[in-house]
């Protein structure tokens, strides 16, 4: 698994590991099934502190998107084929401050949806 982590980035590193985990899952990259780094390997790999990779791994886990199991270490868990109401919910949440900064910046409804389109055909193509 290869992460790029931004030191300088404003964005925390366990925020950055998580969002790059999803985001292979989402290409398949990351495939079902596949264990992901120890967390002292990948904090190693990486040359941060084992509880920073110990924080993203918990919330991959209370996401959903991997299962961590003492003996096997954490695994990717499969694409669901239908989303839950306690996760549109939370996108709801997530989207209406997203359009709310866009409108704050400039941004317009067609530019915000021909992004969004743009990005999830990014991951739809992969």
């Amino acid at each position: 698994m290869l992460l790029k982590i931004n030191f300088e980035s404003d964005i925390p590193i366990y925020v950055q590991i998580k969002n790059q985990v999803i985001h292979g899952i989402a290409l398949g990259t990351l495939k079902p099934g596949e264990i992901l780094p120890s967390v002292r390997q990948l904090a190693s790999d990486i040359g941060i502190n084992m509880h920073t990779v110990n924080k993203s791994y918990s919330l991959l886990k209370s996401e959903g998107y991997i299962v961590v199991d003492r003996r096997k270490g954490a695994t990717v868990l499969p694409i669901r084929t239908t989303s839950d109401p306690i996760f549109k919910e939370e996108m709801t949440e997530e989207l209406t401050t997203l359009i709310a900064s866009s409108i704050c910046k400039g941004l317009n409804e067609e530019e915000f949806i021909e992004l969004s389109k743009n990005i999830f055909k990014d991951f739809s193509s992969k």
